[in-house]
């Protein structure tokens, strides 16, 4: 892909995003205040940001990656479910990925 054709998909995104949140900005207040769409906004919500969550600690390329990332947010996610502090589940997260790393596993 030449360059010219990259800045033209990256310009077209941009104008894109812009004109997504133009178009929402004008969107009644009323369709936005039922309780069908708050609750589709928060599912969403959950949706995106857990497959941000998969795609960023089991993906590497075109493929799966089992490694201390796979570990650290198994950890928190553990951490997570016993009621740590927040602050706690990070810490724990990145132990068990720091211990993991010094062991030698990528």
């Amino acid at each position: 892909m030449s360059d010219t054709a990259v800045w033209a998909t990256v310009l077209a995104g941009c104008a894109a995003c812009l004109g997504l949140k133009l178009v929402g900005a004008y969107v009644p207040r009323h369709w936005l205040a039922g309780e069908p769409v708050n609750r589709l906004m928060g599912l969403v919500t959950v949706a995106l940001l857990a497959g941000l969550l998969a795609v960023q600690t089991a993906g590497q390329g075109q493929g799966l990656a089992v490694d201390s990332r796979l570990a650290a947010v198994a950890a928190a996610g553990v951490a997570l479910w016993l009621r740590a502090p927040f602050i706690a589940v990070v810490i724990i997260g990145a132990a068990v990925a720091a211990g993991l790393r010094a062991l030698g596993l990528p």
